[in-house]
């Protein structure tokens, strides 16, 4: 394992030397796993602030999550600090260091540090509002108590389910307090979790790696995803939500501008300003749903179907006169119970799934408004702009260039 390795974000006339105005580039020493995709995206928004201000010398070991302080720190003659600070070891290299430091991680172990972190209130509002869009009147959340930031987001989302009228069922897969557990054993409590859950439910669980794994408990219980639990990660992470079985929804979190923001603070401070001590808190940026939450946990059959044929067929340019021929009843019938069970009617529930596309299109696409038009069943740029306006209140231009910062 290499001790450190030096690496340049600027073009090979400053990177192998100080800025073009002649001054003494600042050394910075990354203590960020690159293992996660959350981890990376904090790298990815660091890059982009260098590049969009004064060079840096980045110093980044080899290092994963959980890991002791790197050694050469000790010795490391730098400038400033960004560090996922998760453990002790950590915490006293980094308070021996001395130097200007953001901590980008919620275990606080530093608390008079500054921080940067995930608003995990508003990542549980995100999720429940995504599981009551659904149908889903029972939950439950599938967390590790070890993490703060798995404490904050059940705390923040069993509060808000009780708050809509409904109960959370909580499991914690970390070993009990002053115990060790293998993974076969806490395979065995959350399946057994996975059984006794009251069904149709939706289950919020506190990252992807382990909703990857209470994919395959409900496999194991033959409990049928989403039509039984309907599951939703947090971090996005494509690779491990594309392997789970189904494939996992998953909220979007905004680790770029967080690894953006910590670069910020961390540059003011080397600079000799006071910065605020208390944490900044960034919003997430939204949820990718795949399979594994694709069901409406709607008693009524006919209302079911409805939403289904919605969801798969909104974008193609459908109407309520085509959902009408997949059910049974009339269209007065089905406007009444739409509107007592969904809250809203088949047709806003078409424009509704539409725009939700659109928002997708434009954040993550180059794809012109047009083409996004064509894509979304909207018959005319003008119609999808009137309804994007209404909806969110900017025009979608305008929408895309807001989103466009947290573009990488």
């Amino acid at each position: 394992m290499h001790d450190s390795s030096l690496i340049g974000h600027d073009s090979s006339s400053r990177a192998s030397g100080a800025p073009l105005n002649g001054s003494k580039r600042r050394r910075v020493a990354l203590i960020v796993e690159t293992s996660n995709e959350y981890a990376r995206g904090i790298l990815y928004g660091l890059r982009a602030y260098i590049r969009e201000h004064e060079s840096w010398e980045i110093y980044l070991g080899e290092h994963s999550r959980g890991e002791a302080a790197p050694a050469w720190l000790a010795r490391w003659d730098g400038d400033g600090i960004i560090a996922r600070i998760e453990n002790e070891t950590i915490a006293r290299a980094v308070g021996r260091s001395k130097r200007p430091t953001v901590d980008v991680s919620a275990a606080r172990l530093l608390p008079d540090l500054p921080w940067v972190e995930t608003n995990d209130t508003m990542i549980g509002r995100l999720a429940l509002d995504h599981l009551l869009d659904r149908g889903f009147r029972r939950f439950g959340y599938c967390g590790d108590a070890r993490f703060n930031w798995s404490r904050w987001r059940g705390e923040s989302f069993a509060a808000l389910v009780r708050e809509a009228g409904h109960a959370c069922d909580m499991f914690d897969i970390a070993p009990r307090a002053g115990g060790s557990a293998s993974w076969l054993q806490q395979r065995r409590r959350l399946i057994r979790w996975v059984q006794r859950l009251p069904k149709p439910v939706g289950v919020f669980v506190c990252y992807d790696q382990l909703g990857q794994q209470l994919l395959e408990a409900c496999r194991t219980a033959s409990v049928a995803v989403p039509e039984e639990i309907a599951a939703l990660g947090v971090d996005n992470d494509e690779l491990l939500c594309d392997l789970a079985d189904p494939p996992l929804s998953s909220v979007i979190l905004d680790a770029h501008r967080t690894g953006y923001e910590a670069a910020a603070l961390l540059d003011r401070m080397m600079h000799g300003q006071t910065v605020d001590k208390k944490g900044k808190l960034i919003a997430p940026l939204g949820i990718v749903t795949r399979n594994s939450t694709d069901i409406s946990a709607i008693d009524d059959p006919e209302v079911a179907e409805a939403m289904r044929f919605i969801r798969r067929h909104a974008c193609q340019g459908i109407n309520v006169d085509d959902v009408l021929k997949r059910v049974t009843i009339s269209r007065r019938i089905l406007e009444s119970r739409f509107g007592k069970l969904i809250g809203r009617s088949p047709h806003e529930e078409i424009v509704r799934v539409r725009l939700a596309r659109v928002k997708e299109l434009l954040t993550e696409t180059p794809l012109s408004i047009q083409e996004i038009a064509h894509r979304t069943g909207f018959r005319h740029v003008e119609y999808l702009s009137a309804a994007f306006r209404k909806s969110v209140g900017v025009p979608p231009s305008v929408y895309r260039n807001q989103a466009g910062a947290t573009i990488r």
